[in-house]
Parts: C-alpha cells; structure tokens; sequence
C-alpha cells in the first residue's frame, strides 16, 4: 500500500511541474530538456519504489500510474469546471496583427520566438495575423488575414 500512496504522491507532483513550466517549454525540448527528463524519470522511480524491485511492485506502481491517467483524463471528460487546470487553456498571443505582450509574457515567450512560429507556418509578418493562439499542447495556431 505503502508504494501506491508513493506513486500517487509522485503522479501529483509531477503534474503540478509540468503545469508550472508551461507548455511552450514542453512543446520545444532541447537535448537538455530530455537529459533532464531522463534524469528526473529516474529519481521518481527512486523516490517510489526505494529498494523495491520486485515485480510485485512494478505492477502495483505501473498500474496505480495508469489508473491515474486515465481517472485524470475521464475527470477532465466528465468535470467541466476542472478542465483548465487538468488541461490548461489557449492564450490568444496576437489579434488582428498587435502582439499581446501580457500574455506572450505570461507564457515566458518573446516576440522573436513568436515571430519564428510564425515563420515555420510561412508567414512572414505578424501584421499578416488575424489573431494566434497557444493551444493546450503547446503548439502556436495561426489565422493569416
């Protein structure tokens, strides 16, 4: 019992960071990025199991995660009020050509990355944007005028 309430601890904790570093740093990881998640992968696996390695334990944590998700996932299908903090909400970053610097800074971007974004989709102004906006996986959708 002891590694379920280890793993539920763990899953919350692990929500929480990545909720708190943002989408658009999950969205664009570079080789640091997946070192790191590499590295933190295993000191969660520390952190629940210990010195626990039987496979015995292993379901229990892999079962107890996957009953997370999927309890997550269905509160967000079912709860509508939960939806934002279990998935987030998009941010409007530009509208009718003006970039929105609050909310660009709020999500910790610049307008150099913003404009790139707007590259990548072959758009070469943001004046030629009608409105842009960070979506909940981290991707920028753009509506061209």
């Amino acid at each position: 019992m002891d590694l379920v309430f280890r793993t539920v601890y763990v899953f919350a904790l692990v929500f929480v960071v990545t909720r708190a570093v943002g989408r658009r740093e999950l969205s664009s990881m570079q080789p640091f990025d997946i070192i790191l998640l590499v590295v933190i992968g295993d000191l969660v696996q520390q952190g629940v199991t210990q010195s626990d390695y039987s496979l015995t334990g292993a379901t229990t944590v892999i079962s107890t995660i996957g009953l997370l998700t999927v309890f997550t996932a269905w509160l967000s299908y079912r709860v509508r009020r939960l939806r934002p903090v279990l998935e987030g909400e998009p941010v409007v970053l530009v509208s009718d050509g003006r970039v929105l610097e609050r909310n660009v800074q709020r999500e910790r971007m610049t307008v150099e990355e913003l404009e790139a974004e707007a590259r990548l989709q072959q758009i070469s102004s943001l004046d030629d944007v009608r409105f842009a906006v960070l979506e909940t996986n981290g991707k920028i959708s753009f509506a061209s005028r």
